[in-house]
């Protein structure tokens, strides 16, 4: 598969014009998020290789425009579902972070008493639904909070995300149709990050862009730069207005890049062509929204040093939290257990 046929729209540092819509403060809080999302993801993966971390991790390093994007265009009572790869929607939406590690680790602190690891993270206080470890199964449970919010009337949206492998799964034409039918308040956004697992894109896909079959339903279809934060807060917050207007669901697709393999694992080489993985590195998203606020005059070394070392100070603390917490007694297996 060519590398030019993968490349995002735009290969400008940021969108100036998009910037100048947002305060300062809220760009920095975006930069923040990023930066939270790639250092808990970079220290997942350390601990996890030093066997510190049970379980598999999927890292979501070189995605994080795509969660804080879409994120900040919600209302705290809005609900969104992960994928596998769900830490950075976790973080995005307000997820505590050491709960979070302590799910990680495995300890009865965690989100789901650390019973379910990495992979199953949810926190219905503030609308995070959960991450899921089935490919494409997180959608029709969101689709079900779509129609829940539409029947509590009052304006709440609900999110799915999931990678371009879901997008050719059933639960996601099925759901496309039936919120399109019910005009239901949804945003369904594809992460195209190019593979599903080592599975090359172009290989299982009859056409470049997902948001094209938003056509066969009906419905608006968008492709942004996934790695240019403002274009996806943009369409994100576009497609919520809809959705709150009573107008119904929206196709969101973010052409992005994982810089990671598919998991981390010890000893495996990453079968992508690595001039491709770099040139994708190149076009940082962290790294293209810092240029933007530097540029403005609204970021400054003291400043980023000061948010770094905020959020190293939170990461230390919450491998703290998760290394002094218990973990659960083989008497506690079944709790928590509704179906079996």
């Amino acid at each position: 598969m060519a590398l030019a046929s993968q490349s995002p729209a735009s290969q400008s540092p940021a969108s100036p014009s998009l910037a100048a819509n947002l305060p300062p403060d809220v760009q920095r809080e975006m930069l923040r998020r990023m930066l939270t999302i790639r250092r808990f993801e970079e220290r997942a993966s350390s601990d996890y290789l030093a066997g510190k971390i049970y379980g598999v991790v999927h890292c979501y390093i070189g995605e994080e425009a795509v969660a804080t994007g879409v994120c900040s265009a919600l209302a705290p009572g809005d609900r969104i579902i992960s994928t596998h790869r769900g830490h950075g929607h976790c973080i995005a939406k307000g997820a505590d972070l050491n709960r979070m590690m302590a799910e990680l680790y495995g300890r009865q602190t965690g989100y789901c008493k650390g019973k379910g690891g990495s992979m199953h993270i949810a926190d219905f206080g503030i609308g995070m639904l959960g991450a899921n470890g089935i490919v494409a199964g997180g959608i029709a449970i969101v689709t079900g909070a779509g129609l829940a919010a539409q029947m509590e009337g009052k304006g709440g949206v609900a999110v799915s995300f999931f990678g371009d492998g879901a997008s050719n799964a059933g639960p996601f034409h099925e759901c496309l149709n039936i919120a399109a039918t019910w005009k239901l308040p949804m945003l369904y956004v594809c992460e195209n990050n190019m593979y599903a697992a080592n599975t090359a894109a172009a290989a299982t896909h009859a056409l470049s862009d997902v948001a094209a079959r938003a056509a066969g339903y009906g419905i608006p279809g968008v492709v942004v730069d996934g790695n240019d934060i403002f274009a996806v807060y943009q369409a994100a917050n576009r497609a919520v207005e809809r959705a709150r207007r009573g107008e119904g669901p929206s196709l969101i697709e973010c052409k992005t890049y994982r810089w990671r393999g598919h998991t981390e694992r010890r000893g495996q080489a990453d079968s992508r062509d690595q001039a491709e993985v770099a040139s994708w590195q190149g076009r940082d998203p962290i790294a293209r929204l810092e240029r933007q606020l530097r540029e403005q005059g609204d970021l400054d070394d003291h400043a980023l040093q000061a948010m770094e070392r905020g959020i190293q100070d939170a990461l230390e603390a919450a491998v703290a939290f998760a290394e002094a917490s218990p973990f659960p007694l083989p008497e506690h297996a079944t709790d928590d257990v509704f179906a079996t």
